[in-house]
């Protein structure tokens, strides 16, 4: 027997989305699968709105702040050092105190704009019309994690999901993994800005190291995996192979005094990775290299891409990476038949991440009625905004809220990103804190419709016994509170 359509609507919204919006579920029952294929489109997911700076002109001002955080230096350090101070007087304090606030304003100005471009991305993920679209994007966003712990990589995290990951996610994937690997964000949160080839002129002046951090990170985490067959010869190999991958120089100058200028060679306008990339020749390390066992000639921007680009055609990364779609959007263990026609249609496609979404959304395991997953505090928020038709606002309750339940914005503790096991959202502690969260929430809707929130947001996914606690709750305050705290809204 055929199951309800309203049932399988509901899966949609809230397994593969962020949830379901009032009236949102009867418009999708028609047909639940199309309305997840149709936002697999090569476009890429929706950009949240907003007149915000591309990474060229980011890249800029956080030059302009390095410039000004050096002048503080610089300016404190002679105060120190002054006659005055040395005689136990006060030292000079106006070009200090002058150096010092032109930095700290910088400093704030770039945390608040990070801070609106995140708002801005919640209330998309609020409002939108295509949450499977978005979902994907979360999911491809973890998946190349860049993290605002390191404040170099903080202020470009806007940038780096609206030009590195959105536009890429229905793409192929070889494309999105260069976007992402040679933005700003990810070249500055994994220190390859710093890395230097010892055999480059840079290098022989300098004596200056190889940092393998992104080489390392693009092939256990990003690419093949930790047992996809890569030696640890291969990730020195494969870090010399993207020396020179950086940003541009202050004032387009390359690296080192009388170097000439950073350009962007083998990266033609267009193509993913011009965001703020800046390839600089004389870092890069001469020679041909080899990584897993393929020989690439020497060469400058275009040896790291042609073996990036080759560790993004592996099977070994369509089979990990299939998995991993498999446990985000359906279960910690999921059936070998879902990752299996996940990783067939990778490979049947070369990586088109629009097939695989499309294979995702019309596998009948992706549609089991249990609900595995748990959502994480920030699925948790939206969902429950768009549960009540309603939009986040300002950006600092929605920080703190976020910082309460665990999982900050944009501030995945490590490269592997956020968790994605049921059980890392569902200990005892998160969920008293996702509690006091409902009762907030709660006690600021006085006048709500819980039974109605509820039966609009899960539809047949409700439960009667859940139905039932709602609908007997003392007060409209403690019935959106345990709406919100239901099995059936906490998981998806």
């Amino acid at each position: 027997m055929p199951r309800p359509a309203p049932l399988d609507a509901a899966i949609a919204l809230t397994r593969f989305g962020l949830g379901a919006r009032p009236g949102e579920i009867a418009a999708v029952s028609a047909d639940p699968k199309g309305w997840l294929e149709a936002q697999a489109r090569p476009g890429g997911a929706p950009t949240p709105a907003g007149a915000f700076e591309t990474s060229e002109q980011r890249v800029e001002r956080y030059q302009a702040y390095q410039v000004e955080a050096g002048q503080a230096r610089r300016v404190r350090r002679q105060a120190e050092s002054s006659p005055a101070m040395m005689g136990g007087g006060e030292a000079p304090a106006d070009p200090a105190q002058a150096a010092f606030d032109a930095r700290r304003d910088s400093r704030r100005a770039l945390v608040r704009e990070t801070a609106e471009e995140f708002l801005a991305r919640a209330q998309t993920g609020a409002t939108t019309d295509a949450g499977f679209a978005e979902r994907w994007t979360l999911f491809w966003a973890n998946a190349f994690t860049a993290s605002t712990t390191k404040f170099q990589a903080a202020v470009f995290m806007g940038q780096y999901e609206r030009e590195a990951i959105r536009p890429h996610v229905f793409g192929r994937f070889e494309n999105l993994a260069l976007a992402a690997e040679s933005h700003p964000a990810m070249l500055l949160y994994l220190d390859q800005a710093q890395s230097i080839g010892p055999n480059s002129p840079a290098g022989e002046r300098r004596q200056a190291g190889l940092n393998e951090n992104l080489a390392r990170e693009i092939l256990e985490l990003h690419t093949v995996g930790a047992d996809g067959g890569y030696t640890q010869a291969d990730v020195p190999e494969f870090a010399r192979a993207l020396t020179g991958w950086s940003l541009p120089r202050r004032g387009g100058q390359g690296q080192g005094r009388g170097q000439g200028r950073g350009r962007r060679a083998g990266l033609r306008a267009g193509e993913p990775g011009e965001n703020g990339f800046a390839f600089i020749p004389t870092v890069h390390e001469p020679g041909e290299r080899t990584v897993m066992g393929r020989r690439y000639p020497a060469g400058g921007a275009e040896q790291g891409q042609a073996i990036l680009r080759d560790l993004a055609n592996r099977p070994e990364t369509a089979r990990r990476l299939a998995r991993k779609i498999a446990v985000h959007f359906v279960a910690d263990d999921p059936s070998p038949a879902l990752v299996t026609a996940l990783e067939q249609a990778w490979t049947g496609s070369r990586g088109d991440l629009a097939v695989v979404a499309r294979a995702l959304a019309t596998h009948p395991d992706s549609w089991a009625p249990e609900a595995h997953k748990v959502k994480t505090p920030y699925e948790f928020i939206v969902s429950a905004h768009r549960a009540m038709g309603t939009t986040p606002r300002r950006v600092q309750p929605l920080q703190q809220a976020l910082i309460q339940m665990g999982q900050p914005a944009w501030a995945a503790p490590s490269p592997e990103g956020w968790p994605d096991t049921a059980a890392d959202w569902a200990g005892p502690d998160a969920l008293v804190k996702r509690l006091n969260w409902a009762k907030t929430v709660g006690d600021a809707a006085p006048n709500a419709d819980a039974v109605a929130m509820a039966e609009g947001a899960l539809g047949e996914r409700l439960s009667d016994r859940s139905r039932q606690f709602v609908a007997r709750a003392e007060s409209r305050a403690e019935a959106v509170t345990l709406f919100l705290m239901s099995p059936e809204f906490q998981r998806r």
